[in-house]
């Protein structure tokens, strides 16, 4: 598995708020200089703000920074304080009135984990982009990934999840890389050797329940009420140092979901809001091929989430990976 970061994509830096009262947080994921950028959107419970302006039919082609924050949608409040933080230096897109940051932000359901009357704010973004660096960015219960669970449909015990971040570097100079919250309904699968890593628990919190097994024993497939709608969700951040235009980001943004669903069984649910958002720096000179970015793009989502889980610790009622090394 991987072991970088996305800040291995030149002019790339990230940075987190973690709220110390309760788990939540926001992460920041600034652009030294605007970079191209897509989205794509699967989950049927979304949170998001400025995933409009970034449709190939609409003007405005580059973005200033990306938030994913905890709080619900609350949370989006975070991602005025990335604007003010922008403003302040003159950073934006260039209006008669002045530069207007760009900032698309995704939101996580968090509310549960703890007091939901504390949520991240415009505080909480600004703070996160003071806190912004290029290098090693930390992983985990930080930031957007403060509150995340995983394992959440049916009758099992969630279990904690977090922050995880990849990059894979090619021989010419190219680097395809992920950021990702994983917080979804779903089991977290290991795409290599097909096993549970993190997800629902029997209530022993001794083995665990494997929700699609469930599913296919005919068990909860006729009851409702197996999750709760809007209370979940997957977000993160594609980046390459690739050239490609608004069109072939969103498309790389598409391809990047095939990491999600690889990754975390059940996706795309009534219940998640699933949102992947690509990046472009295009500093590199080298031609590539979307195709081959969208695939690596895809590789790099699902290391992402794996390391969310794996750099995860436990917290009151949600026990994490590093607790079930006994019996995996």
């Amino acid at each position: 598995m991987s072991e970088g970061f996305i800040t291995d994509v030149e002019g790339i830096r990230v940075g987190h708020f973690t709220e110390t009262r309760r788990p939540t947080g926001c992460t920041v994921i600034l652009c030294d200089r605007a970079a191209v950028a897509g989205v794509d959107q699967r989950g049927s419970a979304p949170g998001t703000r400025e995933t409009d302006l970034l449709k190939p039919t609409n003007l405005v082609d580059r973005v200033n920074a990306i938030v994913l924050s905890g709080g619900s949608a609350f949370g989006l409040d975070a991602a005025t304080g990335v604007m003010r933080f922008l403003d302040e230096h003159g950073i934006g897109f260039q209006t008669g009135g002045g530069a207007v940051p760009i900032v698309p932000a995704a939101v996580l359901y968090d509310l549960e984990v703890g007091d939901g009357k504390i949520r991240p704010t415009a505080d909480s973004g600004y703070r996160a982009c003071q806190n912004a660096k290029a290098g090693p960015v930390e992983e985990g219960n930080v930031g957007a990934g403060a509150g995340a669970t995983v394992g959440k449909l049916g009758d099992g015990k969630p279990m904690k999840s977090g922050i995880g971040t990849s990059s894979i570097k090619l021989p010419d100079g190219l680097i395809i890389a992920a950021i990702v919250v994983a917080n979804g309904v779903g089991d977290v699968i290991d795409p290599k050797t097909g096993r549970i890593v993190a997800g629902a628990l029997a209530p022993d919190g001794k083995r665990f329940l494997d929700i699609m097994q469930t599913f296919r024993s005919g068990r909860g497939v006729g009851q409702v009420g197996l999750g709760k709608p809007g209370e979940n969700t997957t977000i993160g951040v594609v980046a390459t140092n690739a050239r490609f235009d608004k069109t072939e980001m969103t498309k790389i943004a598409q391809m990047a979901h095939d990491g999600l669903a690889r990754a975390v069984n059940p996706t795309h649910t009534m219940y998640d809001g699933d949102t992947i958002f690509a990046l472009s720096t295009g500093t590199s000179p080298v031609r590539a091929n979307l195709t081959a970015i969208g695939a690596l793009a895809a590789e790099a989502v699902s290391e992402a989430i794996l390391r969310a889980v794996m750099k995860a610790s436990s917290i009151p009622g949600f026990p994490s990976y590093r607790d079930l090394s006994g019996y995996r």
